[in-house]
């Protein structure tokens, strides 16, 4: 893989359910079983998804005009059973956006389905790759050992 490529982040336990999840940046954010208000692993995913879309979206539209309103409602449902244990099913992403009236406007509205449709077939990484499927190796690195 390239350097240009690649992509990480590092996830350390702060206590039992509890994590901070940090990126190569230096940016950081509390994960953990949703038991207070850290964001719950589920919930990433679905600001993942909603979030890749939204800034492809909003990178496309804004060029017009800049929204009044835009707001993304990623909703699912977690189900359990047999044949493919705990997962996420009925993935939904809905936007609300408003733009100014006026023919910069009316460009960022006629704009919108097609930036949407745009997100969805090919510019959003996340959604792609969980609606494409890519298999996901877990490996166990050696720390360690403490004396």
């Amino acid at each position: 893989m390239s350097e240009d490529t690649f992509r990480s982040v590092e996830i350390e336990r702060t206590s039992v359910g509890n994590y901070v999840v940090r990126n190569v940046r230096g940016g950081s954010m509390s994960m953990g079983t949703g038991e207070d208000g850290s964001f719950t692993p589920v919930e990433l995913l679905l600001a993942a998804i909603g979030g890749c879309t939204a800034i492809d979206v909003d990178h496309i539209t804004s060029r017009r005009a800049e929204p009044t309103r835009f707001a993304v409602e990623v909703t699912g449902d977690k189900i359990r059973d047999e044949a493919g244990g705990n997962r996420m099913q009925n993935l939904k992403v809905q936007f609300t956006v408003t733009f100014p009236v006026g023919a910069d406007g009316d460009k960022a509205r006629e704009a919108l389905p097609r930036s949407l449709q745009q997100s969805h077939d090919r510019l959003c990484t996340v959604s792609r790759t969980v609606e494409l499927g890519t298999p996901v190796s877990i490996v166990e690195a050696a720390g360690p050992t403490e004396s």
